[in-house]
């Protein structure tokens, strides 16, 4: 009987294997544009204070698709953050290295050129600060920054890049990632119907159902208040009540600031893309559109230090349904103006 229920568990082994083998970060290959650094900004978009320059951006373009840069090879920049989901991950909590998981989800990082602070809870002032934290993060790539830097120094075709792109050549944490950074800047999305709207007052590409969808986006729906700016996004902070629990939040911004006022708040996402970047939230715990619209209607999650302006929403189904059409149009594309580029 002992030797049977050995055989059963050993059958049973044998056959989780290969699903477990199965179970890799996805490895996106860069298909992206050439001269990615030369792009004008997307109409919608303001163009960068600073010019990028291209060899900063090349360099940083094969950094962030080459899985060198983790523990066991495996994982990528874009495997948390693939360009065929917005640079999002289409995962709630995207695979790192040897089957951990990131605690929170991967949001997308398109025009994060114009943020004021990185990451769910700000603790990353720039994009410098914030693309080495991934590379050492123990559930994602898992390899300590010098260990990554040492891997790059022994690559011929890197300090050959490094040398190209830095006058002092240097295959160091700064230059990493002032590459890194420089790649990231040159992804911007707009040229929507929405935006043609809103910088030339042509209303003709707005289907009516997403024009509707603006008239309460801007009206009793609110939600210019926090998503604002060409970015619809106000950089700030707030307590919606995701991943609030039995009235209590969880720490979000105040781990990093300590302040009262601060706990359970998040970075307020872009709006933009929004079609191609689900799950949402911070905790990737809202499947579809439709349920990010019906959790504002309801007001959120009630806890001690739900944000005053989250309010519930006194929308009909139909109202509902325009405000998701308008959504969806922050996503969908048209046929770039004159100067700009469609992305």
């Amino acid at each position: 009987m002992r030797a049977l229920r050995t055989s059963l568990s050993l059958m049973a082994l044998l056959a989780a294997a290969p699903a477990a083998a199965q179970e890799r970060p996805p490895l996106p290959a860069d298909t992206l544009p050439a001269a990615l650094h030369a792009l004008p900004a997307p109409l919608g978009l303001p163009e960068l204070a600073t010019p990028l320059d291209a060899h900063h951006v090349a360099l940083g373009r094969s950094l962030f698709f080459d899985p060198l840069l983790s523990q066991d090879r495996t994982v990528s920049c874009a495997s948390c953050h693939e360009p065929a989901f917005g640079f999002a991950s289409p995962q709630r909590f995207p695979l790192g290295i040897a089957g951990h998981r990131a605690r929170r989800h991967a949001p997308s990082i398109l025009n994060r050129a114009y943020a004021t602070a990185q990451l769910w809870d700000g603790r990353a002032k720039d994009l410098e600060a914030q693309v080495l934290l991934p590379i050492a993060d123990p559930d994602e790539m898992g390899l300590p920054v010098e260990q990554a830097l040492e891997r790059l120094r022994s690559d011929e075709r890197y300090r050959a890049l490094f040398a190209q792109s830095f006058a002092n050549g240097a295959v160091d944490a700064s230059n990493t990632a002032t590459a890194l950074a420089a790649f990231v800047r040159t992804l911007r999305t707009g040229n929507t119907p929405v935006d043609v709207f809103r910088e030339r007052g042509d209303r003709t590409l707005l289907t009516k159902e997403e024009l509707a969808g603006l008239w309460l986006w801007e009206s009793k729906g609110g939600c210019w208040k926090c998503h604002s700016g060409p970015n619809f996004t106000d950089e700030q902070f707030h307590n919606t009540g995701v991943g609030a629990r039995e009235g209590e939040p969880e720490p979000g911004r105040f781990a990093i600031t300590g302040a009262e006022a601060d706990r359970g708040a998040f970075k307020t996402p872009t709006l933009r893309a929004l079609s191609r970047t689900a799950p949402y939230m911070h905790d990737g715990s809202i499947d579809t559109l439709e349920e990010v619209v019906a959790f504002y209607r309801r007001g959120g999650n009630a806890n001690r230090s739900l944000d005053p302006k989250m309010q519930p929403l006194e929308l009909s189904e139909l109202e509902a349904s325009y405000l998701v059409a308008f959504l969806k149009g922050l996503s969908r594309k048209v046929e770039a103006p004159s100067g700009t580029h469609p992305r």
